[in-house]
């Protein structure tokens, strides 16, 4: 029984495909684990436990090619109202985390 080329590209596909849904699953774990961390240091309340993946992206790096992720959070200041703020990941690595919120310098002016 002989292979063609076509199996060895759909094999190929199918293996990319587990990959990237498996990197995606873990990238969506640390991100959790960076938004509730963030939430908890600055007193906000992380809303749903969830974040939401708005933007897939490839990013070239001094690494070499990355993904790109942007998620999305909803939070609440002191349980009153929700906020939206958003994540980057290039790669596992955070890259920014915005809650769109003033800054404490800006709070003393």
């Amino acid at each position: 029984m002989s292979v063609s080329t076509q199996d060895l590209i759909a094999l190929g596909g199918v293996v990319g495909l587990i990959w990237l849904w498996l990197d995606s699953l873990r990238a969506r774990e640390i991100a959790l684990g960076i938004c509730e961390a963030a939430c908890d240091r600055r007193d906000l309340q992380l809303l749903d436990q969830t974040i939401a993946l708005r933007r897939l992206s490839v990013r070239s790096t001094r690494s070499g090619l990355r993904l790109r992720r942007v998620y999305r959070f909803d939070f609440s200041e002191e349980g009153v109202g929700r906020h939206t703020g958003h994540l980057v990941l290039v790669g596992l690595d955070l890259e920014e985390i915005s809650f769109g919120l003033p800054t404490q310098a800006d709070d003393a002016r």
